[in-house]
């Protein structure tokens, strides 16, 4: 448990990441919701993932690259039928569609699917590396920051204009990670 006034910190990153959000033109209640599972299913994977790695011994090697592994191996497990079930073959069907337009070559298509998998289990693999030096909190903050960003340099990158929504609400949100990180300072003092 942190002291209140971390907690607090918490409003203007989360306002701001809403402000921010509120004129993206592709806005549905579906995306906005499935964002906010995104985020609590985050946050939960987080805090019990870090209980996990800070209690006692549950087992032999259980440290965070071994924990990360265990858990995408049985999401995976979990993941696949589901996707099976819910999509059915039209992953197939539309790779194939992208190979028949000669975009991409069989062999193009699956070094990017491997490459993208690679790159992303690394990112996460040194998320919970990163899990395993600080308080769940903080990781959280870290990640939602993170997404600010991105958004501003994908903004930058792709010399995209930003709504004075935007500009207001992702300097709301990093002025709010500011706060939260001198919160947690002054109150590890």
């Amino acid at each position: 448990v942190l002291p209140l006034p971390v907690y607090l910190t918490l409003i203007p990153i989360i306002s701001g990441v809403a402000i921010a959000s509120m004129k993206e033109l592709s806005f549905t209640v579906l995306a906005l919701a499935s964002a906010m599972l995104s985020n609590v299913s985050s946050a939960a994977r987080g805090v019990l993932s870090k209980k996990t790695m800070s209690g006692k011994k549950i087992g032999e090697n259980l440290d965070a690259q071994n924990l990360y592994a265990v858990l995408t191996a049985m999401s995976t497990i979990i993941l696949i039928p589901t996707m099976l079930a819910m999509e059915g073959t039209g992953m197939f069907k539309a790779m194939d569609g992208l190979i028949k337009a000669g975009k991409y070559t069989k062999q193009s298509l699956a070094t990017l699917l491997a490459l993208g998998g690679a790159s992303y289990y690394a990112y996460n693999e040194v998320a919970f590396l990163a899990l395993g030096k600080v308080n769940p909190v903080t990781h959280a903050v870290g990640n939602t920051i993170k997404r600010v960003v991105i958004i501003v340099a994908s903004v930058i990158a792709f010399n995209t204009k930003m709504s004075t929504g935007s500009i207001i609400g992702s300097s709301i949100a990093i002025f709010g990670t500011l706060l939260y990180s001198l919160a947690m300072n002054a109150s590890k003092k």
